[in-house]
């Protein structure tokens, strides 16, 4: 009698944020069967080494769609809007191929840098109609062997006051779009905005992603209706503000207190450090202030919270390489994170971004996909403060990418 193998595959040596030794991963039809050490049976193996595995980075927000586009444009806008001005210029001459093109450039810097889930924000309106759209969807679809691609798409110029935006968005939601996110300060009505974007979310039962609060005047915000909003329609844990960078200029008694309203609300926060850092504070002529909100301060006051990507080399961003872990390691230096907060880091770009994109497949764990990475260290704490390399990815149990690591050639060799 033939007996199955237990296993297709045994990554072995594996060290774990949760284990103090080495343990082996038995994977068998793409899922996580066993953690143990030692396991004894006979399977492909590979052999971790005892380097530090992580069930991959997550990116809870990136524009795919708008990402590339350095050379095609002047780079030296002084502000949100006039990014947003820029990229509008363009993007009526975006085709779903360029769009193709440019977003998997960077989807496959992601990949090889470590991300096995990402939310692409998709521009939506009268001047891009649905081409952005369409080249997302087939990105999803050709790179689904090593990334889990969701779309969230949204108004980026506004949608009360631009007519054509609403009926369009419907359409991707019809389509597909797994949670619509809304730019409510570029409306001439914030509030009808935002309760739009809720109704067309409740219709649909999708998550809210929304670009919100995106200066440095705390006199103002937007910030209020969207709890009010989330309480409101009951929609706790499904709502995310990106950027979120007046909460940067609050006093310590006014940040206490919006921390404890984002908690009780359960709406998540997502700091993308390379374009709060690039666009805010131009105007000064010195003491110039970093407008980096604190996502591992509101994660300790029990908000959800994440760092992502936000854009790659356009210009809201004229930088990047799609790599969570430098983009991890950036938040730590200009957030002052102490040492002891490294592990906070490290948790923004895996476990924190995988609970507010509400992933319950999510780690390494028995039944969960086996998705995980492999990192050059063998302590988490390090995986910030070196920035190790990601030297090989699995997604669903196969191989996807594999860095090998240089090799010095001294004298004489």
């Amino acid at each position: 009698m033939i007996t199955p193998a237990a296993f297709d595959l045994i990554l072995r040596n594996a060290l774990l944020r949760s284990s103090a030794v080495p343990v082996d991963i038995g994977v068998k039809g793409g899922r996580i069967a066993a953690i143990e050490p030692r396991l004894a049976c006979e399977a492909a193996e590979v052999d971790l080494g005892g380097h530090l595995a992580l069930p991959g980075f997550v990116d809870t927000h990136i524009h795919l769609d708008k990402a590339c586009l350095l050379g095609r444009c002047g780079h030296d806008h002084g502000s949100v809007s006039e990014a947003i001005r820029a990229v509008a210029g363009m993007k009526k001459d975006f085709t779903v191929k360029d769009v193709y093109v440019r977003g998997g450039k960077v989807l496959e810097r992601a990949i090889v840098h470590g991300t096995t889930r990402m939310r692409t924000h998709v521009e939506i309106d009268p001047r891009i109609g649905l081409r952005g759209f369409e080249a997302v969807k087939a990105l999803k679809r050709d790179y689904a062997w090593a990334i889990d691609l969701s779309l969230c798409v949204f108004p980026q110029e506004g949608l009360t006051n631009d007519p054509g935006s609403d009926e369009l968005l419907v359409q991707a939601l019809r389509d597909g779009a797994e949670a619509i996110g809304g730019c409510p300060y570029m409306d001439s009505d914030p509030n009808a905005h935002l309760a739009r974007i809720f109704d067309l979310a409740e219709q649909f039962d999708v998550d809210v992603d929304l670009h919100l609060d995106f200066d440095l005047d705390p006199s103002w915000w937007h910030l209020d209706e969207v709890c009010r909003q989330t309480e409101r329609r009951n929609y706790h844990g499904r709502v995310a503000i990106g950027h979120a960078t007046k909460l940067s200029a609050l006093p310590p008694d006014r940040m206490k207190a919006a921390s404890a309203q984002l908690a009780r609300a359960g709406v998540a926060v997502t700091v993308l450090p390379a374009t709060d850092l690039y666009l805010m504070g131009r105007e000064s002529t010195h003491n110039a202030p970093r407008g980096l909100t604190l996502a591992h301060r509101l994660a300790g006051d029990g908000v959800v919270c994440s760092v992502a990507t936000n854009n790659v080399l356009n210009p809201f961003t004229p930088f990047g390489d799609a790599s969570l872990l430098r983009m991890a390691n950036f938040y730590a230096n200009v957030a002052h994170v102490a040492v002891n907060d490294f592990d906070t880091c490290l948790d923004l770009v895996t476990e924190q971004p995988a609970r507010l994109m509400n992933l319950a497949d999510y780690g390494i764990k028995v039944g969960n996909p086996a998705d995980l990475i492999v990192l050059d260290t063998k302590d988490s704490r390090f995986a910030i403060a070196e920035l190790p390399d990601v030297v090989m990815g699995f997604k669903r149990g196969r191989q996807t990418f594999e860095r090998r690591r240089p090799t010095l050639f001294r004298p004489g060799t």
